[in-house]
């Protein structure tokens, strides 16, 4: 297992920032939960007002379901960019979907995605992403905040 710090997240973040160069999307949209945290760094560094989220599940506890459930409440408005964020592309199933389903459902928009970690076995590779990741990665926001550590 692999703590990663606010600090390497703060590095990371910059890096992630200028591997963008001239992309410049018109919103960021934050997977819930573990994609949070990134996406309110990545709109800060591209000053970038629109940030929306969506929120998956897959697990029920440590026990996986037999297929994911998107809820999306996104509100798309004259947007043809749009910029997905979350923490690690680790199996690629939920990212996968998530994609295929933003696609789907909004096609006249033009949707990336971004991670700050990504497993070389994901079935699923971000555009943008800093770390491959071969082991268990703590997020210091997993970690630090959590009162039963």
């Amino acid at each position: 297992m692999k703590y990663y710090s606010y600090e390497n997240f703060r590095d990371d973040t910059n890096k992630l920032l200028k591997m963008f160069g001239e992309y410049k999307p018109q919103a960021i949209l934050g997977i819930a939960r573990g994609g949070l945290t990134l996406s309110h760094a990545v709109a800060e560094g591209m000053d970038i007002r629109e940030v929306q989220t969506l929120r998956t599940e897959l697990y029920d506890n440590t026990c996986k379901r037999d297929s994911l459930t998107i809820f999306d409440t996104c509100a798309f408005l004259d947007l043809e960019s749009v910029l997905v964020v979350d923490d690690i592309a680790d199996s690629g199933e939920t990212l996968a979907a998530i994609m295929e389903h933003l696609i789907q459902r909004y096609k006249e928009i033009e949707f990336k995605s971004a991670t700050l970690f990504y497993k070389k076995t994901s079935i699923y590779e971000p555009d943008f992403w800093v770390n491959e990741a071969d082991e268990w990665i703590e997020f210091f926001w997993e970690k630090d905040f959590n009162k039963s550590s």
